[in-house]
């Protein structure tokens, strides 16, 4: 053991806090709160039963870094800051990079759009949310155009339409673009929209009942029709996503573990309908109490949304009183957390259990297939020992112009997307596949060489003899030679199932039966490096032919560029604008506009 621990101990207070363990690299291992920081620490160095894991970290720390708070409150929440900003190794973290997606209203336009929003909710406009996950909200979005025909487009799309789009077409807009509807109309269809995602959908039915009635009356029977159509739209809605429990607002988390494995599940309810549930799936590294360690989860999650009026948990938290208080001071409104309940909240739980437990053991059968592929291309390959970390690259060009290469990374449990990389080709023959292959190699373990960077147990290229051999030629110069290669390439008919794998020395290809594990660990990779690297030239072109268009014209740089894009949403559409529109753009004279447009009307 690193530290002196019973010095240490000797002089730590016993109030509440939190600690930062780190190991002699001052790299953080873990973060933890206590309501006793003296009591919980001492039970890290005195502890004889501890778990394997536990005694591997307390092996390796050098320092612990004492942070003391005068509540529990203060704790959680300076625990789940750290936790956020340190990434500790030891931690079980809620990985999810992304905001969590808001329907966003624009009631600031004539004709307010419905859009999907990430971010602030601080801006102008009506926010709905937050949901689950976007797919949740698409379907929601999906749902009620087929009732309500209102626009989903950006306003710049939306200023620069001539004609109806598609959306027209097939009766999920009314044109506002083109004054198809006017803006008391469509003001009404906004005002619908909105009682709907606030919950009053029997109040919408009502409404559209009243309105077929009184279209019958009058002999319009296609209105009629319309609106009969739009009620049964609306029932079906409701069925899909109706739960027992009335308008209420709740969340409903559920705990599971299984094999050091955890799963961390959110179900949404709102307004009594369920929009979804969320799901996130760590490592449990040190094993620890289950209510410790849903506490910190629930912290982590509403850290940054506003908790319902009520969260439904199983297992029962730490700190349930706790948890409560910082909920309801973050939401500005009473919130309660429950464990035991009865009557519909108990049928919640029961719900949300049935899709965790779902998700779990889904997540559980996919990496145990996973493995077995490991292994099997470990054995295809005679590698020593089953691969832990591969590294797959592939190159991407039109007719060689703007190449690049791309890096995909898989390890144990699958890909590693916080490690992808991308590298523009430089000073390479247009369309040398392998030159440009023998560049990205040696960019990428040049660090390696030096020392600084993670060796793979697999180099994997997609391409055939020529490029492994160009590959373990430029591992040669860093005497990484020892680092295995392989290459996979379609044969001639180009069909999946049909590969081919080489290997350095020119050796024989392999060909692989079709379901093959090794085969087909091998095809996910290489077809995510060649997802990664087509995305990645695609971007590169379609920048490099918007910028040379535009900044071609004398006056135009880059700032100014992009200005008129940002105003017309498209290259197109400068095109197509008349020298007034475009003068109206910040920072374009009017005669720097009439030179956009003789320019386009020679060009």
């Amino acid at each position: 053991m690193l530290i002196d621990s019973k010095a240490f101990l000797k002089n730590l207070r016993r109030g509440p806090g939190v600690y930062v363990m780190r190991d002699s690299d001052a790299k953080p291992l873990y973060v933890g709160k206590a309501r006793n920081l003296k009591n919980r620490l001492k039970s890290y160095f005195y502890r004889t039963n501890q778990s394997g894991r536990t005694g591997l970290m307390v092996a390796k720390i050098a320092d612990v870094e004492i942070h003391v708070t005068t509540t529990e409150t203060e704790a959680l929440l300076l625990e789940s800051n750290l936790i956020k900003s340190l990434k500790p190794r030891y931690n079980v973290l809620l990985r999810d990079d992304k905001s969590y997606p808001y329907l966003r209203l624009s009631v600031e336009d004539q004709y307010p759009g419905l859009v999907v929003h990430r971010g602030t909710t601080s801006g102008p406009g009506q926010f709905f949310g937050p949901y689950a996950n976007v797919g949740a909200i698409r379907l929601m979005l999906n749902q009620l155009q087929k009732i309500i025909p209102i626009r989903q487009c950006d306003n710049n799309y939306f200023r620069n339409r001539s004609r109806p789009c598609l959306q027209y077409q097939i009766k999920r807009c009314s044109a506002p673009c083109v004054g198809n509807i006017s803006p008391e109309a469509y003001g009404c269809d906004v005002r619908h929209v909105v009682m709907l995602l606030e919950g009053h959908d029997k109040d919408i039915s009502r409404i559209f009942a009243a309105d077929m009635d009184r279209a019958a009356q009058s002999l319009e029977y296609e209105q009629a029709a319309r609106y009969r159509d739009k009620i049964s739209a609306l029932r079906k809605m409701q069925e899909k996503q109706y739960v027992a429990g009335g308008t209420r607002d709740a969340d409903v988390a559920v705990l599971l573990s299984n094999n050091r494995l955890i799963c961390f599940s959110v179900m949404s309810i709102r307004h009594g309908q369920n929009i979804g549930s969320k799901h996130f799936i760590s490592r449990d590294p040190l094993e620890a109490p289950a209510a410790e360690m849903l506490s910190t989860l629930l912290v982590q999650y509403y850290r940054d949304r506003p908790a319902p009026a009520e969260v439904l948990v199983t297992p029962d938290t730490d700190t349930p009183a706790v948890l409560a208080a910082l909920f309801s001071e973050k939401a500005s409104r009473r919130v309660t957390l429950k464990h035991r309940v009865r009557g519909f909240r108990a049928r919640w739980l029961e719900l949300a259990l049935l899709n965790a437990t779902d998700y779990l053991d889904r997540h559980l059968a996919s990496e145990a297939a996973y493995s077995e592929r490991l292994r099997a291309l470990g054995q295809v390959l005679k590698l020593h020992d089953t691969p832990t970390r591969i590294e797959c690259f592939d190159t991407s060009h039109t007719a060689g112009e703007h190449p690049v290469a791309a890096c995909v990374v898989f390890d144990n449990v699958g890909p590693v997307t916080a490690e992808y990389r991308r590298f523009n080709i430089r000073n390479v023959t247009a369309g040398d596949d392998y030159g440009a292959m023998a560049q990205v190699i040696r960019r990428r373990f040049r660090k390696v060489a030096e020392g600084d960077g993670v060796k793979p147990d697999l180099v994997l290229i997609d391409g055939g003899a020529g490029q492994v051999a160009k590959a373990n030629e430029a591992l040669s110069e860093y005497l990484l030679e020892n680092i295995p290669v392989a290459g996979i390439a379609k044969g001639r008919s180009r069909k999946p199932g049909r590969e081919r794998l080489f290997l350095p020395g020119g050796q024989r290809p392999l060909v692989l039966d079709s379901d093959s594990p090794a085969l087909l660990l091998l095809q996910q990779i290489r077809d995510e490096a060649h997802r990664f690297a087509i995305t990645g030239h695609r971007k590169k072109r379609a920048a490099s032919r918007t910028s040379s268009a535009l900044e071609q014209i004398p006056g135009v740089g880059a700032k100014r560029r992009q200005a008129l894009l940002n105003h017309f949403g498209g290259l197109q559409q400068v095109r197509r604008a008349a020298p007034e529109d475009l003068a109206g753009v910040t920072g374009i004279s009017l005669a720097l506009a009439n030179r956009i447009y003789q320019h386009y009307r020679v060009h």
